[in-house]
């Protein structure tokens, strides 16, 4: 990890948040992602996770009250096996960032990216892993502690949290019920995520912790930047731009850890 930070890499960092920010305020997703593989490219890819993880805080935080105090009684209930085997793996996979070697890594946040792009994308149909027996089992309390255990260890070392959302997704909630069930998700890792950072010593200095707090203003910047331009844009615009976006970064992630650029 680097353990110091210049003037352009802050404005890098700076320009990454916006860019993220603006992304999901645009599509309503994709703050986490673009930003995480963005920072990759250009810092090394533990220091990325770490560094997003309070910026990703910030910006849920806001979304989680647009549930009322019944419905965060309720969600928490109902999928309290999901949030807690995800908060288990989100641990374990922040115990492990360390040990993974930068290439590899960089490689497996580009493959991740792409494969986002390929579930994301409307043009070739896949199918859908919800329906059917599997999706009967995966509903039930002893498969959300599965899919929770799996994406929070992929969540914790990656930033990755595609899956939890394709998850609820598939409950088939109305749509401010899923935003705020998704925030409250996110916001219970990321909290966790901040505090376990801290103790395990993955925040390389305390610089990079004041620059990570710092990028929360960026990324809300970019968040009110996107929505205004939402209005204007067409929902397959939106989504060409963003899965063009990710598409870039995740060629440049692959290729950069396979040593070929």
């Amino acid at each position: 990890m680097i353990s110091a930070l210049d003037g352009p890499i802050i404005a890098v960092m700076t320009l990454v948040m916006l860019i993220a920010g603006t992304t999901n305020g645009l599509a309503g997703f994709g703050f986490a992602l673009v930003g995480t593989m963005a920072l990759a490219t250009v810092i090394d890819p533990a220091t990325a996770v770490v560094f997003m993880i309070i910026p990703i805080l910030a910006v849920n935080l806001s979304l989680v009250r647009e549930l009322s105090q019944e419905e965060l009684r309720s969600c928490s209930r109902r999928f309290g096996p999901l949030i807690t085997a995800a908060l288990i793996g989100t641990v374990v996979g922040m115990a492990v960032l360390n040990t993974i070697p930068t290439a590899p890594l960089r490689v497996g946040l580009g493959l991740l990216t792409l494969g986002f792009v390929a579930t994301a994308q409307r043009r070739i149909p896949l199918p859908a892993w919800s329906t059917g027996e599997i999706g009967t089992i995966a509903h039930t309390r002893v498969g959300m502690v599965g899919v929770g255990g799996i994406s929070g260890l992929l969540f914790g070392g990656t930033n990755v949290g595609v899956q939890i959302i394709a998850y609820l997704r598939s409950f088939e909630l109305s749509h401010g019920l899923f935003v705020g069930v998704v925030a409250l998700v996110f916001l219970g890792l990321n909290g966790v995520r901040v505090g376990v950072a801290g103790l395990l010593g993955l925040y390389p200095s305390r610089e990079l912790l004041v620059v990570s707090i710092a990028a929360a203003v960026p990324a809300a910047i970019g968040v009110a930047i996107g929505k205004r331009l939402r209005v204007t844009a067409s929902e397959r615009s939106r989504r060409l731009v963003v899965l063009g976006l990710l598409t870039a970064v995740g060629l440049r992630l692959v290729s950069g850890g396979l040593g070929l650029i």
